[in-house]
């Protein structure tokens, strides 16, 4: 049975031109997919957003027709952003970590208009489009140079974001740090697994972003994920040398970066 957490209370027909134009983004994750309409002038949601849970055999026919189910509450008939919890690139999937496995080599832009009846879709991944979001409306408004928003999770997803353009599909939580897979050593799940305090979790944390920092010299680190809520408790113990800052869209920014890529 469908369920939602929210009811949608946009009352009145989305305008796509003018000041405050409206966008419409999709959020795909492993349980949950998310949707809303976005004021592309603010990056703030139009009503509330509305989910459904993710299918338990997330195939591309499947996953495809909840994400029809989440267009047509909001009765959106106008150009959309869906984000991909995988590597996406020219609109089909090369990985699917966290869905059926048989969305690999897929044109999942393709299929995910088709059965929306021909609407255009723009496809990215799940980190980049929150690192859009963070950028244009958030964390990292204001800021010039190369930012990295990593999402700490089960997993770490990253973004980069050179003056405003993304260099998509980057895979930080994958590199290897001191022979361990980086987000097996500063995942939100790690600290949890072994009960870890912020203070024990932190040089963790700090290592991975050391080896970034090594790589590319970034300008900012934008800290995403549920852990950012409480980046009070954490980010002031990192010993890194660039700047950190928690997320500011939190569990919204899938959907206004999403809605944003999509805006022509």
């Amino acid at each position: 049975m469908s369920v939602s957490d929210t009811t949608a209370s946009v009352t009145e027909k989305p305008s796509h031109a003018g000041p405050h134009r409206w966008g419409f983004g999709i959020d795909v994750g492993g349980s949950g997919v998310k949707g809303g309409v976005v004021d592309l002038g603010t990056g703030h949601l139009i009503g509330d957003r509305f989910k459904l849970p993710t299918p338990q055999r997330a195939t591309p026919e499947a996953l495809a027709d909840t994400i029809r189910e989440v267009v047509k509450h909001f009765q959106w008939d106008a150009p959309l952003g869906v984000t991909y919890p995988g590597v996406v690139s020219g609109g089909v999937a090369r990985t699917a970590a966290h869905l059926d496995k048989s969305w690999i080599g897929v044109n999942a832009q393709e299929v995910i208009s088709a059965e929306l009846g021909g609407q255009p879709v723009t496809l990215l991944n799940d980190a980049d489009a929150a690192g859009l979001a963070e950028v244009q409306f958030g964390a990292g408004k204001d800021n010039d140079g190369v930012i990295v928003l990593l999402t700490f999770g089960t997993g770490i997803g990253s973004a980069v974001i050179h003056n405003g353009v993304l260099l998509p599909n980057t895979e930080f939580g994958h590199i290897e740090v001191g022979g361990i897979e980086a987000e097996r050593r500063g995942a939100t799940s790690v600290k949890e697994r072994h009960a870890w305090s912020y203070k024990r979790w932190a040089p963790e944390v700090t290592k991975v972003l050391v080896a970034i920092e090594n790589a590319i010299s970034p300008d900012l680190f934008i800290a995403g994920g549920g852990v950012s809520r409480k980046g009070d408790k954490w980010i002031p113990l990192l010993k890194n040398r660039t700047p950190v800052v928690a997320a500011a869209l939190q569990n919204t920014a899938g959907i206004v970066g999403a809605a944003a890529a999509s805006a022509p």
